[in-house]
């Protein structure tokens, strides 16, 4: 991770913000997904794609809150070219039903942002009744990603661009059970952390990026997938830390990022001309950075594939 003001081999540092790593970047005739995209840093990630002049299709559980965020951007980008879609990431149902919309209304897929997430609640389960972290962060853009893939080589073959897959991972999945993924604990109530499971979530993004990306290798598809740390934000993500967010505020000003600080890394990864052709990478900092030896281990990624395939095949 690079401190504040100190850049990196790409000229970016952590200061700086979507819109400084995007700059001079024309996106027009580009269509991204962006889940998550009613708050937050998914916010900021579609202002910011849709002022570089891509259209941006913002999947989001709340539609109104959604609404609002679209018509926000409007007002200051009166030319942003925006959708609002329903997507609950824990309802596989939900899922199902997005991208069936998503892949009738005929719009191409340049780029897919799996940027919704949920943060250390107590326990509790999904529609699906799998653990609600696993199963938000990891499960639900596992099985959207799975769905949108056919939309995404088509539109990569036809319009003869690179395809890319974001995948807003965390610092967190450092902070995970010992064995990384409890493949036969998923749903263990009385062993269940919170914050080890928000881990083992965060590095199922990053091993899911990295299994894809050697698929699409051994495919020759024209389609990369990275995986990211955002930085330190205070977002909504902490609703469920109440003492972790008091500490965030009082000593944030310090260390932790804004939300422009906080969208950088996902927009330079999903539109910076720097990462063409890079894939199976984790970024910080919109820099190419390292994480744990379990995120890179591929074994464990092709286990998680398999696991997951089982996971979301329809009943």
């Amino acid at each position: 991770m690079w401190l504040f003001g100190l850049k990196g081999a790409s000229g970016f540092s952590a200061s700086s913000t979507a819109e400084e790593v995007t700059q001079g970047i024309d996106a027009t005739g580009l269509t991204a997904i962006v889940t998550g995209a009613s708050s937050g840093i998914g916010a900021e990630t579609t202002r910011v794609l849709a002022m570089r002049g891509a259209h941006v299709v913002m999947a989001v559980r709340n539609v109104k809150s959604g609404e609002e965020v679209k018509e926000s951007i409007l007002k200051d980008i009166p030319r942003a070219k925006l959708d609002v879609m329903e997507l609950d990431l824990g309802s596989m149902e939900s899922v199902r039903k997005f991208a069936s919309e998503y892949n009738s209304t005929g719009y191409p897929l340049n780029i897919l942002i799996n940027n919704a997430g949920v943060m250390a609640p107590p326990f509790m389960l999904s529609q699906d009744n799998i653990e609600l972290q696993f199963a938000t962060n990891h499960l639900g853009h596992f099985l959207l990603t799975n769905l949108l893939l056919q939309n995404l080589k088509n539109t990569a073959q036809a319009s003869h661009k690179e395809g890319r897959i974001v995948n807003v991972s965390s610092l967190g999945h450092r902070f995970t059970y010992r064995e990384g993924i409890r493949f036969d604990k998923i749903n263990d109530k009385d062993s269940y952390t919170a914050i080890l499971a928000y881990g083992q979530s965060k590095l199922a993004n990053i091993l899911h990026a990295n299994e894809l990306a050697r698929h699409f290798k051994e495919e020759g598809a024209d389609i990369t997938a990275n995986s990211l740390h955002p930085g330190s934000i205070t977002t909504n993500l902490l609703r469920h830390q109440s003492l972790v967010e008091g500490l965030v505020n009082w000593i944030g000003k310090y260390f932790i990022k804004n939300i422009p600080q906080g969208a950088a890394t996902t927009c330079y990864v999903a539109l910076h001309p720097q990462v063409k052709g890079i894939t199976g990478e984790y970024f910080s900092d919109s820099n190419i950075s390292a994480s744990t030896s379990q995120g890179t281990d591929a074994e464990l990624a092709k286990k998680l594939w398999d696991f997951s395939l089982n996971l979301t095949k329809p009943q």
